[in-house]
């Protein structure tokens, strides 16, 4: 089946608002979790136009890369190492305004200057995480976090994750 965005317009808040209904029924009828994951970076990054944005999965001791959408990124992160792995110890949002003041930042592009790390958790125990970066400082808000936010709860009532 094809799928494509409606046109999306406005602000940043109201954009989020008319892309989340579009990704429930973007992953309405898929029961592989693999390509839900990839459709749903492709239209966070095409909504928002996001540098880099997308899934690393808890696998054993280690966050492991998933879909996404950007340059090369790094494959595994371990626990606690990153904002990734520490929004992973932590099990909450973290947001880094420059990530070169985030102690242990895990520089995959050089580019990133800014990042949204958001937990997926699923019957209480966190199963990934949703990673989004920017080439600006200080691009990620209270918008980014409520919204993407809703996206992880989505992400968790995936089949096969």
């Amino acid at each position: 089946m094809s799928h494509s965005l409606l046109p999306l317009s406005g602000t940043k808040n109201e954009i989020y608002r008319q892309l989340i209904p579009q990704l429930q029924e973007l992953v309405r009828d898929e029961v592989n979790y693999i390509a839900n994951l990839a459709n749903i970076t492709a239209a966070l990054k095409s909504a928002l136009g996001f540098f880099w944005v997308g899934f690393y999965l808890v696998d054993g001791p280690c966050l492991v890369l998933g879909p996404f959408q950007g340059e090369l990124a790094c494959t595994r992160i371990p626990f606690g190492k990153g904002v990734c792995g520490k929004a992973w110890q932590l099990g909450e949002t973290i947001v880094v305004d420059d990530v070169t003041k985030f102690e242990g930042h895990i520089a995959c592009s050089t580019k990133s200057l800014s990042e949204i790390v958001v937990p997926i958790i699923r019957n209480g125990k966190l199963i990934a995480v949703i990673d989004v970066d920017s080439e600006q400082i200080a691009a990620f808000d209270d918008i980014d976090r409520k919204y993407l936010t809703k996206v992880a709860a989505l992400v968790a009532r995936l089949p096969g994750l």
